[in-house]
């Protein structure tokens, strides 16, 4: 999560999200809204915060590419070959029935491919877990394998309850709870602004008006 906002709307920004979710006690008992709910206070004035983690795997040491900015999608809108974690990016789609490009676009909107990243929400890793949700998962955040696996069957599950990647998207975002209270993808600006640029990133034109 990348936004900002001026101190004074901090206040107003707290009570939307509330509105939204609920209140964070109430979030925080339900995995998919707290997920959502946790990763929206980013959003609060805070930017992102971009930290190593000694919890680190070897294997996220090892493999992270800092920086990357490169399309992550080729010509014919296949992986490409030198996006960070391509392989596990491909095993995941492989085995939920997700494209690896949609995976990989996700990653790159949500941490720039830092398996280390910590939002100041708590969202932790490639894929920005909440702790919460990557525990009722069974998803080590830190991990890129496991982070990757449990967002592929994130994005799986919410791709059959609501038919569209789009939608998916916006749950991701914004938690199920919204897109289910909306009826398509929620009137919030960062939700609104979320799944066009994930879309894009894996080139991937969205239909007008944001919902399929």
């Amino acid at each position: 999560m990348t936004l900002s906002m001026p101190a004074m709307r901090i206040p107003e920004r707290v009570l939307e999200l509330e509105a939204r979710f609920g209140s964070p006690r109430v979030a925080l008992g339900n995995a998919a809204d707290s997920f959502a709910f946790g990763r929206a206070l980013d959003d609060v004035g805070l930017g992102t915060d971009r930290t190593e983690s000694p919890a680190l795997t070897t294997q996220a040491a090892s493999s992270v590419s800092p920086g990357f900015s490169g399309s992550v999608v080729n010509a014919d809108g296949t992986l490409a070959d030198d996006v960070p974690y391509a392989d596990l990016f491909r095993a995941a789609g492989a085995a939920y029935g997700i494209q690896p490009s949609v995976l990989a676009a996700v990653a790159k909107t949500e941490s720039a491919f830092d398996p280390a990243a910590v939002s100041p929400a708590g969202a932790r890793g490639l894929m920005q877990f909440m702790p919460a949700t990557a525990g009722e998962m069974g998803v080590d955040p830190l991990d890129p394998a496991s982070a990757i696996d449990g967002a592929a069957r994130y994005l799986s599950s919410n791709l059959r309850r609501f038919g569209s990647l789009e939608l998916a998207l916006a749950a991701y975002n914004a938690g199920p709870g919204a897109v289910q209270k909306y009826g398509g993808i929620p009137p919030f600006a960062e939700t609104q602004a979320y799944v066009p640029k994930v879309l894009a990133a894996a080139g991937i034109s969205s239909s007008p008006g944001g919902n399929p």
